[in-house]
């Protein structure tokens, strides 16, 4: 059962110049070194993803930090979502117990947009 969606849209251009305090701050050890080598369209969708999924807990990021939304990526490249302390229990709440998160990301070279799903199990 569908418990929540969030949708995000970022312009590109945002990340072209981000400081290092930002990056640590928001992304966490694993997303900065699928980051690393990347054009920064990549910190783009990541961090459209994370707004997406804080829409879809029904919270957006009131009570826990970007970084407790963690974007990871499958061996194939397809993305999902772990989510850590308080951004968790948010999603248990919401669904009432079990739950599952879907995110797709998608991008021009003008702006990343990304789409996410919170569904009971």
């Amino acid at each position: 059962m569908l418990v929540g969606i969030g949708t995000d849209i970022v312009k590109v251009a945002r990340f072209a110049q981000m400081q290092e305090a930002f990056v640590q701050r928001v992304f966490s050890v694993q997303e900065q070194a699928y980051m690393r080598g990347k054009h920064f369209v990549t910190a783009a969708g990541l961090f459209a993803a994370k707004e997406a999924v804080a829409k879809a807990l029904g919270t957006g990021f009131s009570g826990f930090f970007p970084c407790d939304v963690e974007i990871l990526h499958s061996p194939q490249g397809k993305p999902y979502v772990r989510l850590h302390n308080k951004a968790a229990r948010a999603a248990r709440r919401r669904a009432r117990g079990r739950y599952n998160l879907c995110v797709s990301i998608s991008h021009t070279d003008e702006d990343a947009v990304a789409f996410a799903a919170l569904t009971k199990r």
